[in-house]
């Protein structure tokens, strides 16, 4: 019954902590490496006046809504202007203000983005739009391609396609030719389609978006059209009927008010600029897991003070060394004085480094153990006999300490990190089991807990098992539930395998 509540209990634990794990990869986006990158882009909107000594108020549509990326910042460079962001449906506009404006003035708006899954919803649910009026020779000429085209589609979707596609045609008919007189730009042409499709009574508006490229100034806004099917709005590209928004753009306002409004200035022009860089995608899944509003995105270690994130960074690693611990100790049968002593060793060897820390640790217990022979001729009782031991090996520290400090060996200055009580009972222990089990046993004991301590300090100074156990700290569950697996084993331990060859030779 035992085994079965056992495996029960390990398996619950490592499924969860693994599933923890896996949504934060997968549905946040947190990486796996502490060096993972993302690009960015960082866009930055210039709207620039001549103020003539009048007050100024001045708006320009900003992005709200960016289906696909996410923003990491947004900041409005406004000089001695007042400034503020209002939203509105889809769209999000920035105004600013200042009284009695002269000479040259410049606003800027700049947002720092990256790409993200986390999902888009649109706000505005329009209104079936009333079918606009063409006169002749248009309005029979609009009929007969809304006629063809109603013909050749079935939903929202294929309509629009149809449309674009028609309008498109180099085959083109005497009727598409006769309506395409109407647009000669590429704003009168995404116009003369949201009129063709209010015809069909379908709700359109139209979105411009701005290409993110690598490195571009003078970017111009490129426009777009939606319709919506009743659910959702559906985005075309009026150049090809295309449907979706294209890869690396940004949607930067929606519907027909103008980009930009001033009062009290003249001269006015904005002009977008685009460069990108690379940021930590940590960063970006922290954002991530903000804008979907996970629970586990909000309990991070990295929302901690500094201090508070050094001290976890280094207690989250000692289980990482305790489980060290139970597979040498139950599966290789290395034999160690205590339990956890050597990881404790190993904590010590992250500062002095693992060849000085095997010096230090060998010469201190070495002089220990035989000023602790001494001691037992003495016949000291239990406590002081300990009280004396951890004296001597504070005085040791401090000769060593002086004595490297002379030298000039820095590096052994970091002796006073050692776990003084650790050490002496170290030397107690292997002194006891000197006396007990004889001087190869306590040898044996002694060489397996710096073995422990060696492969601890190469597990707890890992820097990606460092970065795993920080930013995925249900790691912890994981480890728990294996430790309760391993602890139900009871078969041959390797060490066991030859220690008993001689029996299984015989037989």
């Amino acid at each position: 019954m035992h085994k079965l509540a056992v495996h029960f209990w390990s398996i619950v634990f490592i499924a969860i902590g693994l599933a923890i794990f896996a949504h934060k990869v997968f549905q946040l986006g947190m990486p796996i490496t502490p060096d993972a990158t993302t690009e960015t882009w960082t866009v930055q909107a210039r709207l620039a006046f001549k103020g003539n000594g009048r007050n100024i108020m001045a708006s320009m549509s900003i992005p709200n809504l960016t289906p696909g990326y996410i923003k990491i910042n947004e900041h409005y460079i406004s000089g001695d202007f007042g400034v503020n962001a209002k939203v509105k449906g889809d769209n999000k506009t920035a105004e600013w203000a200042k009284r009695k404006a002269n000479g040259q003035q410049s606003l800027y708006y700049r947002a720092t983005l990256t790409r993200s899954n986390v999902a888009t919803k649109w706000t505005e649910v329009p209104e079936y739009p009333e079918a606009p009026e063409f006169f002749e020779p248009y309005s029979t000429a609009v009929d007969k391609i809304i006629e063809d085209v109603r013909s050749q589609s079935a939903d929202t979707a294929s309509f629009t396609y149809e449309l674009i596609t028609h309008l498109r045609s180099s085959d083109e008919n005497e009727n598409i030719s006769l309506i395409k007189d109407l647009a000669r730009t590429d704003e009168q042409f995404a116009n003369l389609i949201t009129k063709l499709l209010a015809v069909a009574h379908i709700p359109t508006r139209k979105m411009w978006v701005v290409e993110l490229a690598d490195a571009a100034n003078d970017v111009l806004p490129q426009i777009m059209i939606q319709t919506y099917n009743g659910e959702e709005w559906l985005t075309f590209n009026p150049e090809t009927g295309v449907s979706g928004i294209p890869a690396n753009h940004l949607i930067w306002k929606i519907g027909d008010d103008p980009l930009y409004t001033l009062k009290g200035g003249d001269s006015a022009e904005v002009k977008f600029s685009v460069t990108k860089s690379f940021i930590e995608l940590l960063e970006v899944a922290k954002l991530a897991a903000k804008e979907k509003g996970s629970i586990l995105g909000k309990f991070t270690l990295f929302s901690l003070p500094v201090d508070s994130q050094n001290t976890f960074s280094l207690i989250l690693m000692v289980p990482l060394g305790a489980l060290i611990i139970v597979l040498m100790r139950t599966f290789i049968g290395v034999q160690t004085f205590g339990t956890f002593m050597p990881i404790l060793i190993a904590v010590a060897f992250r500062e002095t480094q693992l060849l000085w820390g095997i010096v230090l640790f060998t010469v201190i217990v070495f002089i220990g153990l035989l000023l602790r022979l001494y001691l037992e001729r003495l016949r000291l009782l239990l406590i002081p006999r300990l009280a004396a031991i951890l004296v001597i090996v504070v005085m040791l520290m401090l000769l060593i300490s002086f004595t490297t400090s002379q030298l000039g060996l820095d590096r052994l200055l970091s002796i006073s990190l050692f776990p003084m009580v650790i050490l002496a009972m170290t030397i107690e222990r292997m002194s006891i089991t000197w006396e007990e089990s004889g001087g190869q046993t306590a040898l044996i004991q002694g060489l397996g807990s710096l073995l422990v301590a060696c492969l601890g300090y190469l597990v707890m100074t890992n820097q990606h098992l460092n970065y795993l156990m920080f930013a995925y700290p249900e790691f912890l569950i994981v480890i728990l539930g294996v430790c309760i697996w391993m602890g139900s084993y009871t078969g041959y331990r390797v060490s066991e395998l030859f220690r008993f060859r001689e029996i299984k030779t015989s037989a």
